[in-house]
């Protein structure tokens, strides 16, 4: 019986270890890790689904999109419309013009995500077959109305889109602690304007950057957004898409470090302000791959243009011509594919050659922001505008000043910070000639000017 036992004692003794027990050190430890990773994303997609509720869906009909079907269209890039409004009342549908209109375009393989920013002012074919401002499209339209403008005029196939107010952007930035930009002098000025009413809107505070000189700054929400949705200064609206595109590249810089905490914090407070139609699967499928992607280049939609004053629309944006820059867009993006243009890129730029030809009269024109878009901006943000002297608008050389107006008589001189400006002159507009530092009006006016400082420039 003794003997039995000893035997079943030496038997249990020798059994090999089995299961995790019997796991190397580097594979215990990469198991624990994969299980933390996996439980990360799992709590990640729970957060994301409970979240849902919170966004604006909305529906396309993917046959009123304008996808056409003369373009071989490249293979492994998810192309998204990304929208931006300025909103009051927080409504993300027809009725509000799209301030912000960019085309992402993500390749599935590298994951580099590039950008590119249409102009506002860009004078573009609508649905209805009529020209107006691009950001006109989404006003009349709707988010549908939008992405079928850009796929029209640019041969792009995108089905999906993310529609933002675009002062959520103040909550996102807050969240991820701010962002350090580089200001001018000008753009510390007209920031601090804008702060005003970005802070009245959004219920956040800021403090005034004194006294106002160029420098790094870190800017919190409301300063950073502030910061971006500047124009009155050289290059105007060019430059505008520029701050806006800087501003999301230093997000996304920040948004490759956050904790879920954080990720929680930002959905709570900016879903509420995002209309889109990606579904839940599809937004988890992307958010599992969240520190694969990174930001790469941006370019402007039309790199290469005019601008002009013209009845019933205003001042606008005009390529030059459209089939070069949609082939530059497609080049950005996709690289040398073999990529032609559509007959309806040609019909397209031809009715815009017909619209551009229907030139403003003195004061007959409306602008929607009352204030004239620089002309043939480039990354070296030169401009050269040519016009009429003293009816209609004149000439322009390296404007960089801020928004002015002025009412009096006879002729004379202006200056200070009105380069990028243009006077009141009893329905007439001079010519303007300035640098960094203002110009010379010359008109039938000049007296008095002011640079509002109340935000609403």
């Amino acid at each position: 019986m003794a003997r039995n036992t000893k035997r079943k004692v030496r038997r249990r003794g020798r059994r090999k270890k089995r299961g995790f027990a019997s796991w190397s050190l580097g594979k215990k430890i990469g198991a624990v890790l994969g299980g933390t990773f996996l439980a990360v994303a799992v709590i990640g997609m729970v957060i994301l689904a409970s979240k849902m509720n919170k966004l604006k869906s909305v529906k396309l009909n993917t046959d009123k999109l304008n996808i056409s079907d003369e373009v071989q269209h490249e293979e492994g890039y998810t192309n998204v419309a990304l929208f931006g409004l300025d909103s009051r009342e927080n409504d993300l549908g027809k009725g509000n013009r799209s301030d912000t209109i960019m085309i992402a375009s993500l390749n599935n393989d590298t994951k580099e995500v590039k950008l590119v920013s249409i102009y506002r002012d860009t004078l573009l074919e609508l649905d209805d077959g009529s020209y107006n401002k691009a950001n006109a499209a989404y006003a009349f339209g709707g988010p549908e109305g939008a992405v079928s403008l850009i796929n029209r005029n640019l041969d792009m196939n995108i089905e999906k889109y993310v529609t933002v107010n675009f002062n959520a952007l103040v909550d996102v930035i807050d969240a991820v602690g701010g962002l350090d930009l580089e200001l001018t002098h000008d753009e510390v000025v007209h920031m601090n304007n804008y702060c005003v009413e970005t802070s009245k809107v959004t219920g956040k505070s800021y403090e005034k950057i004194e006294p106002e000189v160029e420098g790094t700054y870190h800017l919190n929400g409301v300063q950073a957004v502030s910061y971006s949705r500047i124009r009155y200064t050289a290059g105007g609206d060019f430059k505008r898409a520029e701050r806006q595109r800087l501003v999301l590249q230093k997000i996304a810089d920040k948004v490759q470090n956050m904790s879920v905490g954080t990720v929680n914090k930002i959905i709570d407070s900016v879903f509420p302000q995002i209309s889109t139609n990606f579904t839940l699967a599809e937004m988890i499928g992307y958010a599992k791959n969240l520190t694969k992607y990174k930001l790469g280049d941006s370019i402007g939609f039309p790199t290469d243009n005019t601008t002009d004053m013209l009845n019933e629309v205003g001042s606008v944006v005009i390529p030059d011509t459209l089939s070069s820059n949609v082939m530059e867009v497609h080049k950005f993006l996709f690289g040398n594919d073999g990529y032609t243009v559509s007959s309806t890129i040609t019909s397209v730029e031809n009715g815009i050659a017909e619209k551009s030809s229907d030139k403003a009269k003195s004061g007959s024109a409306v602008d929607d922001d009352e204030v004239p878009s620089s002309a043939g901006y480039k990354s070296t943000y030169s401009n050269s505008t040519s016009g009429t002297t003293g009816s209609g608008y004149g000439t322009t050389t390296g404007t960089t000043g801020g928004y002015s107006s002025g009412s009096a008589t006879g002729s004379g001189t202006t200056t200070g910070t009105t380069g990028n400006s243009y006077g009141t002159t009893g329905g007439n507009y001079g010519t303007t000639t300035g640098g960094t530092t203002g110009g010379t009006t010359t008109g039938t006016t000049s007296g008095t000017t002011t640079e509002t400082t109340d935000g609403t420039e």
